[in-house]
């Protein structure tokens, strides 16, 4: 009987594990695959963004023709619009699956250029997800937004939308 319900447990614990597991495999999947560890004990040099124009950024002194994310450790990547317009029909309005997108541990603001006339908004999913993360929003056009990023602390994340 001892040993019976033993196995049982063990059973029950490997179940445990192998669930657990898929989560995490799922949550890289929809983060675009593994994250390499950051190294916290280095300097971060975010960059620095130039100005916008409409349809276009300028980070570093390199024109972009395309929404931007910028990450903790300093990366440029281009936005994932296909995870709202999936949602919505639009990229105008940021869904749960991007805001997950976007987030990283460790952020404490996110700063949104919502475009040259303040066009993207956050979905309600969106906001109470980031809220619940713990990372506060600054929703500007995004000339503003540049301004809060440039003098934003090291701990900001920035989506910019570069068109409307």
């Amino acid at each position: 009987m001892r040993c019976r319900a033993k196995l049982e447990e063990e059973a029950k614990e490997e179940k445990k594990s192998k669930d657990l597991k898929a989560e995490v495999k799922k949550d890289e999947k929809e983060k675009g695959g593994k994250r390499k560890k950051k190294k916290r004990n280095k300097m971060i040099m975010r960059p620095r963004i130039d100005a916008t124009a409409f349809g276009s950024i300028t980070i570093e002194g390199q024109k972009i023709k395309n929404d931007v994310i910028l990450r903790l450790e300093g990366s440029v990547q281009k936005r994932k619009k296909k995870l709202s317009k999936k949602v919505y029909g639009t990229s105008h309005k940021i869904s749960l699956e991007e805001a997950r997108y976007v987030y990283e541990k460790g952020a404490e603001i996110l700063i949104i250029g919502a475009g040259q006339y303040r066009r993207v908004g956050l979905s309600d999913e969106a906001e109470k997800y980031l809220n619940k993360k713990g990372c506060r929003v600054k929703l500007l056009a995004t000339s503003k937004a540049i301004q809060a990023w440039n003098t934003a602390g090291e701990n900001a994340i920035g989506l910019f939308h570069v068109n409307c």
